[in-house]
């Protein structure tokens, strides 16, 4: 086995590690809703089996293996893996992962200038939103809106605005 292919077979050990079933009911609750709404548009969902492969900034290659993605580039790939950025990523927090969602996953997404990114806390039931934008032209995200029960009619894509899924749609089935 050549040294690339175990770095990936162990990043995706990595990056499942603590995964609960609850954790894998968000993914799938947000796959089946958006997936039909994509059906005629050169965009997918995928969940968390499709891996990404970025360069950084400092030359380093990463790859990634989000828990969600809408990708509109599928031709630019490798085998199984994407070489091309998504423009939605979505992560679901889970105890052994939830650090690494916040910081290097984020800065690499952020480097990818990936336009949208949501965090979904399914314990607290609560998905951050966060939006790429420029700052003296170097990309940053901004927290646009942090979503619970309390506010979850303000749910939406911000790049996709003919997507739609709901809060509770996203939480079905979730913790109950």
């Amino acid at each position: 086995m050549k040294g690339g292919n175990m770095m990936d077979i162990n990043l995706q050990i990595t990056d499942m590690a603590g995964a609960s079933p609850e954790h894998s009911l968000v993914i799938v609750n947000f796959v089946s809703a958006i997936r039909k709404q994509l059906k005629h548009s050169t965009c997918y969902v995928y969940s968390d089996n499709v891996q990404y492969r970025f360069k950084t900034e400092n030359g380093e290659d990463k790859t990634v293996i989000p828990d969600s993605s809408i990708n509109c580039r599928t031709k630019s790939r490798r085998g199984n893996t994407f070489v091309d950025a998504p423009r939605f990523v979505m992560e679901v927090l889970s105890p052994t992962t939830e650090k690494y969602d916040r910081t290097e996953k984020m800065e690499i997404y952020r480097q990818q200038e990936i336009e949208e990114y949501w965090i979904v806390d399914w314990k607290n039931r609560e998905v951050e939103v966060y939006e790429l934008d420029y700052e003296k032209d170097i990309p940053k995200y901004f927290l646009w809106k942090v979503i619970t029960e309390k506010n979850k009619d303000e749910l939406k894509f911000i790049h996709f605005p003919n997507v739609k899924i709901t809060f509770d749609e996203l939480f079905e089935e979730v913790g109950e």
